[in-house]
C-alpha cells in the first residue's frame, strides 16, 4: 500500500491513502497506525433528499474479528449483531462529525469504518474519528473543516497526550476530546477508581508480641475524581494538541480533496407573514404551550394553536406554520432566558427542580430507588451476584475473553414522554446513556469480585433521565448496603448564547435542551468530578465559560447531594432477600486458629451461618458473603470470638499425663475430647470402657466432662484412654 500523507503526531504516526480503495464511494481514507489498519468511507445519495428537519446522518463503526487473528466466538462464526463498544464508538464519531455538515443538507449519508486490524495497544476510537474525519473532508461534499480527537490520561499524576492501552489501564482519567482546529466540539470523561495503602485500625493483639503488628498496612478505595480546576487544567493543554492536530490535517490532506460535487439542499424558508402573525395575536398561547413542560403536553397545546390559527386563515399551510410557531416559541425561550434571566417555567438560572426520594420500593428486589426530578423519573433496581455472573465479552485489543462485573441498563419506554410506540431492542442512545451512567458510578465502587447489575427504568421523562439514573444508581448502591468512596450525583447543564451573551442553565428540562447551545452532562461528588459528556451544538465554547458551567455543576450537585445524604438515613434494607458481604480484618497469626485443623473450624462456621468466607493469610482481610445480613454478622461475631478470645498456654502433654477433658464430637469409633488448652485427642470406641460398647452415645454425650489419660502420640495425633 502507498500512503499519500505520513503524520507524525503526540505518542504516534498515523499513515494515510486516498484514493486506492473504496473507491466508489464519495470518500474513502485508508489510514494505519502502528499495526492497526482503518478504512473509513462516506457514501451519500445524491437522488433522494429528506424534507424534515433533520440530518440523515448514519454512522457504523465495525470490527472484524480476523483484524486480531480470531474466529468470532459463540454458535455463529460470523459477525453479528455490533457489540458496545462498537455502539458507543458509532455514537462518538457521529456526535462529532454531525456538526460538520451545512444547514439545509438533507441527503442520506453514511458513514461506515471498518477496522480491518488491530495493534493491541490502539486506540480505535481515536482512530475511528481521524479515519472518518480524514474521508469526509477529501470527498467530493462541500465540507472543508477537520475533525479529530485527542485522548488524555494522568498516569502517576503525569498527564499523557494519546496514551497506549497498557498506559490508559494505569491512569486514572480518561479524557477524550474531539473539534476543530478553532473549536472544541465534544469531551467524554471518567475518572478511574484505585486502592491506596492506608494504615488502618490497630488489631486487637497485645503490641508486645510483634509492634509491627498493630499498625497495619490496608488498601482503601478512592473514586480519583478529578478537581474542576484541574480538569480545566488538563483541557487546555488537550486542547492545545487538538488544535495543532487539525491544523496538521488540513494542510496535508489538502491535495487530496476531491471536487465538490453540486448537490441540492433544503430550502427551508420561514413564513415572515405567519410569524408576525403569531407574534402579534398569540404570544399568551406561546408561553402557556411553554408552561406545558411534558413535551407530549407541550406538543398537543402547539398542535391545538395550530388548528386554532388554521380555522381562520384556511389557506395557509399547515407545515409551514407549524415553523413559524416554532420559530417564535423558540425566540421567546431564548430571550426571557437572556434578557430576564428567568426559564420558562419560572425557575433561576441555577435553580435545581424539586427532588424527592424512595429507597426499597421494590421488596423482592436486593434494592431499589424511585427518583424523582420534577418531570424526571427513574427507578433504578440492584441485583447482586457472584464473580459467576459477571458479563463476558471479547474486544479486539484484549487476548481473551474479558469479564464486566458492574453493568448499568437503561430503558426508556416511549411512555417515559407520552408516546404510544413499543418497546422494542436497545437503542443506541439507551446503550449511550446507561454507559455514563456507568462511567459515573464505577469509579466510587470496589466489588472484590462479585457483581452488581443496575437496570434504570425511565417512568418519566423532561430533561436529563441519564442523570437521574446516576443518583437512583447512587441510591440503590447504598440501599443494597454496598460501601462506596464518595456520594455521587449527576446534573444537566445547559447555554443559551447571542453574541457576546450568554446565560448557563442549571439542570435542564426537555425544551431547554431542544432550544439551547449546549448539552452538558456532569456527575460526580462535592470534591470533585467522576464522569462528563458534553456536546456543543454552535461553534465551540470557551474554556472560561467552561469552568463557569463546572463551578455552576458543582454547586447543583452538592444541593442533590444534601438531599440524597438525608435520604440515607431513611434507608431500610431488605434484610430478607438481601444478599450481604463484610469486610474485616484480624491479625494473620490467628489465621490457623480461625481455618483449625483440616478446615474442621471454618467449615463448621461455613454450615452454621450460611456463608461463603474467603482469608487473605498474607494481610488477614477477610470477606464473608452470605444469603443475608444476619447469617454475615453471626459469622463475622463467631470469627471475632475466635480471635479475641483469651489466649491460653499450650501444654506440653506427656505419655500417662491425666487430664479433665470436654466431649466435643461423638462418631462411630470413639469420641473427640477436647483437652484443657484446646487441644484435641481421639478416645478410641475401645479404650472408653472395660466392658464392651456397641454405641458410643449409650455410655458418653457431647458436653460431658471425664477424666481421660494421654496413651501415645501419633504424629501431630494424641490417642487417649479412659483414666
Amino acid at each position: 500500500m502507498k500512503y499519500d500523507v505520513n503524520l507524525e503526531l503526540e505518542n504516534r504516526v498515523e499513515d494515510y491513502s486516498f484514493g486506492d480503495v473504496a473507491r466508489q464511494a464519495n470518500g474513502s481514507a485508508w489510514l494505519r497506525s502502528g499495526d492497526s489498519v482503518i478504512l473509513a468511507t462516506v457514501v451519500i445519495d445524491e437522488t433522494e433528499i429528506v424534507k424534515d428537519d433533520f440530518l440523515p446522518l448514519t454512522v457504523q463503526y465495525i470490527e472484524k474479528s480476523y483484524a486480531a487473528g480470531k474466529i468470532p466466538g459463540g454458535f455463529f462464526k460470523r459477525e453479528t449483531k455490533p457489540s458496545d463498544f462498537e455502539t458507543l464508538t458509532s455514537r462518538i464519531v457521529d456526535r462529532s462529525l454531525r456538526p460538520l455538515f451545512p444547514k439545509g443538507f438533507g441527503h442520506p449519508t453514511q458513514i461506515t469504518i471498518m477496522v480491518f486490524s488491530a495493534d493491541a495497544d490502539a486506540d480505535l476510537q481515536v482512530l475511528a474519528l481521524n479515519a472518518a474525519s480524514a474521508a469526509l473532508y477529501t470527498s467530493n461534499i462541500d465540507i472543508n473543516t477537520s475533525v479529530s480527537a485527542v485522548r488524555a490520561a494522568k498516569v502517576d499524576g503525569e498527564l499523557v497526550l494519546n496514551p497506549t492501552l497498557s498506559q490508559l489501564k494505569n491512569s486514572t482519567l480518561d479524557l477524550y476530546l474531539s473539534g476543530t482546529k478553532d473549536d472544541l466540539l465534544m469531551i467524554e470523561m471518567r475518572s478511574f477508581g484505585s486502592k491506596e495503602t492506608q494504615v488502618g485500625e490497630n488489631y486487637i493483639i497485645d503490641p508486645m508480641i510483634d509492634p509491627a503488628l498493630s499498625t497495619p498496612s490496608i488498601l482503601v478505595h478512592k473514586s480519583n475524581a478529578i478537581a474542576e480546576d484541574d480538569l480545566i487544567d488538563v483541557l487546555q493543554k488537550t486542547q492545545a494538541e487538538l488544535f495543532a492536530i487539525n491544523s496538521k490535517f488540513e494542510e496535508a490532506f489538502a491535495e487530496h480533496k476531491q471536487e465538490t460535487v453540486v448537490i441540492e439542499y433544503k430550502a427551508h424558508v420561514i413564513n415572515d407573514e405567519m410569524v408576525s402573525f403569531v407574534r402579534n395575536n398569540h404570544m399568551s398561547d406561546i408561553a402557556d404551550a411553554m408552561n406545558q413542560m411534558a413535551k407530549s403536553e407541550r406538543s398537543t397545546a402547539l398542535r391545538q394553536l395550530r388548528k386554532k390559527i388554521l380555522l381562520t386563515q384556511e389557506h395557509w399551510e399547515e407545515v409551514e406554520l407549524k415553523d413559524a410557531i416554532e420559530k417564535v416559541k423558540k425566540e421567546q425561550v431564548r430571550s426571557q432566558i437572556l434578557n430576564e434571566r428567568v426559564r420558562a417555567d419560572g425557575r433561576a438560572l441555577t435553580e435545581v427542580r424539586p427532588i424527592s426520594i424512595s429507597t426499597n420500593v421494590l421488596p423482592k428486589a436486593h434494592s431499589s430507588c424511585l427518583f424523582t426530578r420534577g418531570q424526571t423519573q427513574a427507578l433504578v433496581v440492584l441485583t447482586m451476584g457472584g464473580p459467576k455472573d459477571a458479563q463476558m465479552f471479547e474486544s479486539l485489543t484484549d487476548g481473551g475473553t474479558q469479564n464486566e462485573n458492574f453493568m448499568v441498563h437503561y430503558n426508556f419506554p416511549g411512555f417515559s414522554v407520552g408516546e404510544a410506540s413499543p418497546i422494542m431492542g436497545t437503542k443506541r442512545r439507551e446503550l449511550g446513556h446507561g454507559n455514563l451512567a456507568k462511567r459515573a458510578l464505577e469509579p466510587i465502587v470496589d466489588l472484590d469480585g462479585d457483581t452488581v447489575r443496575l437496570v434504570s427504568e425511565i417512568l418519566e421523562s423532561n430533561g436529563s433521565s441519564s442523570m437521574a439514573t446516576v443518583c437512583g444508581g447512587y441510591m440503590a448502591l447504598r440501599a443494597a448496603d454496598i460501601d462506596t468512596s464518595d456520594t455521587v450525583a449527576g446534573i444537566a447543564m445547559g447555554m443559551v448564547s447571542d453574541g457576546d451573551k450568554y446565560a448557563i442553565l442549571s439542570d435542564i428540562m426537555g425544551l431547554e435542551d431542544h432550544d439551547g447551545d449546549m448539552d452538558f452532562k456532569v456527575t460526580g461528588s462535592k470534591d470533585g468530578i467522576t464522569a462528563m459528556q458534553m456536546d456543543i451544538k454552535l461553534g465551540g465554547i470557551s474554556l472560561d465559560v467552561l469552568k463557569e458551567a463546572l463551578y455552576q455543576a458543582k454547586e447543583g450537585r452538592s444541593h442533590i447531594i444534601d438531599i440524597m445524604l438525608e435520604a440515607e438515613k431513611e434507608i431500610e434494607f431488605n434484610d430478607g432477600v438481601l444478599p450481604s458481604t463484610d469486610f474485616f480484618h484480624i491479625d494473620p497469626s490467628v489465621i490457623g486458629e480461625v481455618i483449625g485443623q483440616a478446615g474442621k473450624v471454618i467449615r463448621e462456621i461455613i454450615e452454621k451461618f450460611e456463608v461463603a468466607i474467603d482469608i487473605d493469610k498474607k494481610d488477614g482481610k477477610v470477606k464473608v458473603t452470605g444469603k443475608n445480613k444476619t447469617g454475615v454478622s453471626g459469622a463475622r461475631e463467631h470469627i471475632e470470638g475466635i480471635v479475641n478470645a483469651p489466649k491460653v498456654e499450650k501444654i506440653q502433654y506427656q505419655v500417662g499425663d491425666k487430664h479433665e477433658g470436654v466431649v466435643k464430637k461423638i462418631v462411630d469409633f470413639g469420641a473427640f475430647i477436647g483437652l484443657p488448652d484446646g487441644t484435641d485427642g481421639l478416645l478410641h470406641i475401645s479404650k472408653i470402657s472395660d466392658q464392651r460398647v456397641e454405641k458410643v452415645s449409650d455410655v458418653l454425650s457431647e458436653g460431658e466432662k471425664i477424666m481421660v489419660e494421654i496413651l501415645e502420640f501419633k504424629g501431630n495425633k494424641i490417642s487417649l484412654g479412659r483414666a
